[in-house]
């Protein structure tokens, strides 16, 4: 099958481990025609927004990358914020995909794939949506001009052409049910996923990186990555972790400190010898060095990593979030008023768990719910 992912709403990032990569990956693995259309907006090494050229090449999942510009005669900023690119329909018909995937519900061209599929009634189309009020309409311009206004009347207009959106959790279902007002017939939970380590790799992978950093058997390793600020609670998890004194613990942070952080957070680093702030790390090194990992750290918000560190088999520790008790039966912890990183550190200090079966009980939930090999699946019928 000839497959398009629409990545003109959303960052498509070479070399990255997020759902749009995975889901083209699997694709191509699985012997389909995949090409991508992207916008020029893509993250730099330290994770910040920046911008690549047009054009077209390879990427290393092995699909066509196309990335197109913004409507031209359009101010920049304008274009951006309303998502309106050049060339969509054009490239559509030159391609003639058999399946469309629209990632990012939020945008223009969401209506451009609306008229592709009223031409081609026979095309199988999905748009995706990531968008909660965690993560999006935070202001009032935000919320009521930009998301209710002018995102909700495109999805009402595009979405008799879809044939399900697809929400990443519970949160955004209910935010594209109440705020958008798609039908709940038109939705469908699609959760980020993550690949499911195989034995053999797992094993080989955990020895190896736990040998590189010293960490004998003995030693419990925790795991937070991503970029951190304020509301990822890592400050809190910092003052937690240096007042407990296990000295068979150790803890890498593996991203940026955000500015609102920074300072106290590095202090309190400095201040305890089995903390280590790594920096990012690729794809694989971070697949390596959850392998190693015991325990993965996630006490604020959200993050894709969480669901890899699950395919790598890491103990979870969540914030008790709408959406975070699907990934979370005898492998971990929900934090909330019953529950603190306090309680987490004692019990595992006191050995009154067993990490190793709370591992295993992440390998099932990665095999049964986020292997995005069967994930990929689900959207092209």
């Amino acid at each position: 099958m000839r497959i398009v992912h629409l990545c003109v709403s959303c960052f498509f990032i070479d070399n990255r481990h997020y759902q749009e990569n995975e889901l083209v990956a699997a694709h191509v693995t699985q012997g389909h025609d995949v090409h991508v259309v992207a916008s020029t907006h893509v993250h730099d090494a330290q994770g910040r927004r920046s911008t690549t050229t047009t054009g077209e090449y390879t990427s290393a999942e092995g699909a066509r990358i196309v990335r197109i510009p913004y409507k031209r005669g359009i101010p920049h900023i304008v274009a951006r914020s309303l998502r309106i690119h050049s060339g969509v329909f054009e490239y559509l018909e030159a391609c003639r995909p058999d399946v469309i995937l629209f990632h990012g519900i939020c945008g223009w061209e969401l209506l451009t794939v609306a008229r592709y599929r009223r031409k081609y009634p026979n095309t199988i189309v999905y748009a995706d949506t990531h968008t909660d009020f965690l993560n999006s309409a935070r202001t009032v311009m935000s919320k009521w001009l930009l998301h209710y206004v002018y995102y909700r009347l495109i999805v009402h207009r595009a979405l008799p052409q879809l044939d399900k959106v697809l929400c990443i959790s519970t949160l955004t279902r209910e935010f594209a049910q109440y705020f958008y007002g798609i039908p709940n017939e038109k939705l469908e939970l699609f959760l980020l996923g993550g690949r499911p380590l195989a034995n053999m790799d797992y094993d080989r992978r955990r020895r190896d990186t736990r040998e590189s950093l010293g960490i004998d058997e003995n030693c419990v390793l925790f795991v937070q990555s991503g970029k951190q600020y304020g509301r990822k609670k890592l400050l809190e998890a910092l003052r937690a972790f240096t007042a407990h004194p296990d000295t068979n613990f150790r803890w890498l942070i593996v991203g940026v400190l955000m500015e609102d952080i920074r300072d106290e957070a590095e202090a309190l680093i400095a201040s305890d010898p089995r903390i280590e702030l790594t920096g990012w790390k690729t794809p694989v090194e971070l697949e390596s060095l959850l392998s190693a990992a015991d325990v993965y750290l996630q006490p604020g918000s959200q993050s894709a990593t969480m669901q890899t560190s699950i395919c790598c088999r890491c103990a979870v520790v969540l914030e008790a979030l709408p959406g975070h008790e699907i990934y979370v039966s005898e492998n971990g912890w929900l934090l909330g008023n019953d529950c603190g990183l306090v309680d987490v550190f004692n019990a595992i200090s006191n050995h009154e768990v067993e990490l190793c079966r709370m591992q295993m009980a992440s390998k099932k939930i990665a095999a049964h719910s986020l292997d995005y090999s069967k994930l990929a699946m689900r959207v092209l019928s």
